[in-house]
């Protein structure tokens, strides 16, 4: 796969922030971990959390489509989930007792399968569902920003997946933005990028986190 890119500390979490602050992960979408994210986790940060970005891929990224989709399909999933626990873990040693899990696409719905154990305050998921064998009940309220031009597999279309959580009783928030695409707040894929959605659900993924984990 010749379209892969290298990326700082590979297969190391990038952590932002004081420790003990109310934690946030941040997952990568099928591209890796592309250097866009450390901007948005250094702004989160900003606003009083510890954030985190794993490094899901162990040190690869790509800005390619068709590579993307290799690298997702060859992610160990359970391992995926595994990280995520171990760092929440890690970070409640530490001090943090709220947890919000933000995500863009694969990771999106990383967070929303993982939101399931209960460990999460509050769940974001960018161009994210689940499909209805993976969905169980999600305790944890959920903020989707959605575009308005994506693909959906059978059942796993916004609407069938928000009236599963409706029916769990799960506090549901969801924005679509007009004339995007799927990946709309990926920064370093300029095809897709778009820059007032992408600020826009920022603005308001911030306000949802504030809500949740800040008193």
């Amino acid at each position: 796969m010749s379209e892969l890119v290298p990326i700082p500390s590979p297969g190391i979490p990038l952590s932002f922030g004081e420790r003990g602050r109310p934690l946030v992960l941040v997952l990568h979408d099928w591209y890796g971990r592309l250097p866009w994210l450390a901007n948005y986790a250094t702004a989160l940060s900003r606003q009083g959390y510890r954030v985190v970005v794993p490094d899901l891929y162990n040190g690869v990224a790509t800005v390619e489509a068709a590579t993307a989709e290799v690298l997702m399909a060859q992610l160990d999933v359970a391992g995926a989930l595994a990280e995520l626990d171990d760092i929440i873990q890690v970070a409640r040693t530490e001090g943090s007792t709220r947890v919000g899990v933000v995500g863009f696409s694969l990771g999106g719905w990383l967070a929303l399968l993982h939101a399931q154990s209960g460990e999460a305050d509050a769940v974001v998921a960018y161009y994210a569902t689940l499909g209805p064998s993976q969905h169980g009940v999600i305790p944890a309220p959920v903020l989707l920003h959605l575009a308005e031009i994506d693909d959906w597999d059978e059942g796993e279309d916004p609407e069938s997946f928000i009236d599963r959580l409706k029916d769990h009783g799960t506090p549901i928030t969801e924005w679509t933005y007009l004339a995007t695409v799927h990946s709309f707040a990926n920064a370093t894929i300029t095809d897709r990028v778009d820059v007032n959605a992408a600020a826009l659900a920022f603005a308001r993924t911030s306000a949802f986190l504030e809500d949740h984990l800040l008193d």
